[in-house]
């Protein structure tokens, strides 16, 4: 039973406002540190954390009561000019906020926080009185005691559909069609992002006045050493904030639907009472036209309505910059632009891992140290920029830094040194191929390995978590002037625009993102390059795999198109027999059954199955697989061109 029971609208009511403030926080304390004589924002802090601190004495939980009041008490006196700040008085500071968020964590999980380590405390009391200790002379305050996590149930697995099998349709179809199986709610693609209104509705309710103030309950149990990591993140937010006005066009457009849908049965009883006029059914089209634009405006405003500021997001990376720049002694200036650019919230929690390991990897990797810049002609301060903003249908994340760039042949070296490729391979790389490299599992540039880097997994982890939200991520790198990384990412994953193809006879969609051009194949253009074949477009040598050959199919027909598709990390041409044209579907999944590179499923107008391809998982370990469709390419006895 919760330790808050009969409170947790109440608490989670809290745990929303205060962990949103929280976020301001730090993000102002990293601009007073910039900007120690700013009054205004000094104020703001210091009412920030008032708010939190009653929040917590409503609540009754004492011990986020104590260390707030604690460090109120030294924002009082940096109001008051009777402390001066410092980066030391920063770093007490700071270590007190992170505690406070901790306890959060521990609020989340229905458990009350324990009493704050006296360490803190003590360093909190001697800032008080003036006698400010480095950090790197005292002992690191502990960490807040988290509760004990219960033990994850592993999650049955669905057995995978084996290689070279044509998948059951019927079976297909029947998972398709099953409303279980819906994922995701169908939408359009939005257009920009409307206006915000002051008015904003929650679907939390407000704190009502109190009433009795609640009993404490025990204080959390140290947790088991193993159970730590499923303790380090809290629950993944079920609660969204909706412009106002946003639902009052969904409002709006269901009262027209409603009206469109009484014109349609009056016209339906007409034509079942034989009333075939040219009257009655010109205005049956025109009822169904109207009908049609309706749900896509009532489509794209649903799914506005789960469009949220990717600013939300980025406000937690100016204190991570900031204390990882004071930890490796360098400085740091993180530069945050289109915060207001609206992303699809679901996508917008997936992108925190991989922003956090870009963020701390320009620190770590990307700027040099104070010493190294000045010997280098620059300023002794980086610059580290991380910026959106929305282009066509899909959203642009940057970050960028004025480091000392990446060098492709080291990296090349690097790449052979570790193993991950061989010489020859990587003697075939271009300079764009070698920047891709980083990108390998296991590569790493640093010999040593420490708490922040050298284990060779953060860019792995980006690249990943980035194609896992059907998006693109690029870099470019200058020597001695920096390093940019790049992120496509569609506005929202509840629809997909694809291309539907067909092979074999069976109809598949693949990602519209990754089609750069639709060619013609001719036998005569096909060459044979190291063994496979290859066809030049432009100038530019691209492997060609056939679309049956990647599914371990027997082909039907020899294909007659090819689809030039691109990546990141590489080109290709996709041959297929046909095609049926552009759509954008809405993907379920596929219950019991999850085929290799198929990422789902859809519907087509006449109701029959179209598999989702997931391309870079389809490609992933098919090099060799795809040389026997090739083949058959260039067999006369197979096919005829």
């Amino acid at each position: 039973m919760s330790d808050f029971a009969g409170m947790e609208d109440l608490m989670q009511d809290f745990l929303l406002e205060s962990t949103e403030l929280l976020s301001d926080v730090d993000n102002k304390l990293c601009e007073l540190e910039k900007r120690p004589n700013d009054k205004a924002l000094l104020n703001d802090i210091f009412r920030g954390f008032h708010t939190i601190k009653g929040g917590a004495g409503f609540l009754n939980v004492s011990a986020m009561v104590t260390i707030c009041h604690r460090t109120e008490n030294l924002f009082d006196k940096l109001r008051n000019g009777e402390l001066p700040l410092s980066s030391e008085l920063m770093d007490v500071i700071l270590d007190a906020t992170g505690v406070v968020r901790d306890m959060f964590t521990t609020l989340s999980q229905g458990l009350v926080p324990a009493t704050p380590d006296a360490d803190l405390l003590a360093a909190l009391d001697s800032a008080l009185a003036g006698n400010i200790v480095p950090k790197a002379a005292a002992a690191a305050p502990a960490p807040v005691v988290a509760p004990v996590a219960a033990a994850p149930v592993a999650a049955p697995v669905a057995p995978a559909a084996p290689a070279g099998n044509t998948p059951d349709w019927n079976a297909l179809h029947a998972a398709v069609s099953s409303p279980a199986a819906s994922a995701q709610p169908a939408a359009a693609a939005a257009p920009a992002p409307a206006p915000v209104v002051e008015a904003v509705v929650e679907v939390v309710a407000p704190v009502p006045a109190p009433v009795a103030a609640p009993v404490p309950a025990p204080v959390a149990k140290a947790p088991k050493p193993q159970q730590q990591q499923s303790m380090a993140s809290a629950p993944q937010e079920n609660t969204i904030r909706i412009d106002t006005q946003r639902l009052d066009q969904v409002l709006n457009l269901s009262g027209e639907i409603g009206l469109t849908k009484n014109r349609l049965t009056t016209l339906r009883t007409e034509i079942l009472q034989g009333n075939m006029e040219t009257h009655t059914l010109r205005s049956l089209d025109e009822a169904i036209s109207q009908l049609d634009l309706l749900v896509s405006d009532l489509q794209n405003a649903v799914m506005k309505t789960r469009m949220q500021p990717i600013g939300r997001l980025f406000q937690k990376y100016p204190r991570l910059a900031r204390d990882l720049a004071r930890q490796l002694g360098k400085e740091v200036e993180l530069v945050i632009t289109g915060e207001e650019t609206e992303l699809d919230k679901t996508m917008i929690e997936d992108l925190n891992d991989p922003l956090v390991h870009l963020v701390r990897n320009a620190v770590d990797h990307g700027v040099e140290s104070s010493e190294e810049r000045i010997s280098a002609g620059k300023k002794p301060q980086s610059l580290v920029q991380l910026s959106a903003e929305q282009v066509g249908d899909h959203i642009v994340i940057e970050i960028a830094d004025d480091g000392k760039g990446m060098n492709p042949e080291s990296l090349r070296r690097k790449a052979i040194e570790k193993g991950l490729i061989d010489a020859e391979t990587a003697n075939g790389l271009d300079e764009k191929q070698c920047l891709q490299l980083i990108f390998l599992p296991g590569f790493s540039t640093k010999d040593q390995i420490s708490n922040v880097s050298g284990r060779g997994v953060g860019m792995d982890v980006v690249r990943t978590n980035i194609q896992k939200l059907n998006g693109r991520i690029d870099i470019n790198s200058i020597q001695g002037e920096g390093t940019k990384i790049s992120i496509s990412l569609p506005l929202t994953l509840a629809i997909l625009p694809v291309l539907v193809v067909r092979a074999c006879n069976q109809p598949f969609a693949v990602p519209l993102a990754m089609v750069r051009e639709i060619i013609p194949i001719d036998v005569s253009a096909i060459q044979e390059v190291s063994g496979r074949p290859t066809i030049v477009v432009r100038d530019e040598i691209l492997p060609l795999k056939t679309l049956s050959g990647l599914l371990n199919w027997e082909p039907t027909q020899k294909p007659q198109f090819g689809v030039l598709m691109q990546s990141a990390e590489r080109s290709f041409i996709l041959a297929v027999d046909s095609f049926v044209g552009r759509d954008d579907v809405v993907i379920k999944p596929l219950q019991n059954i999850r085929p290799k590179g198929v990422a789902g499923a859809t519907l087509s107008g006449d109701g029959s199955v179209v598999l989702v391809l997931d391309m870079e998982d389809l490609l992933s370990g098919q090099a060799d697989a795809v040389s026997g469709g090739a083949m058959m390419l260039r067999n006369a006895d197979n096919y005829s061109y």
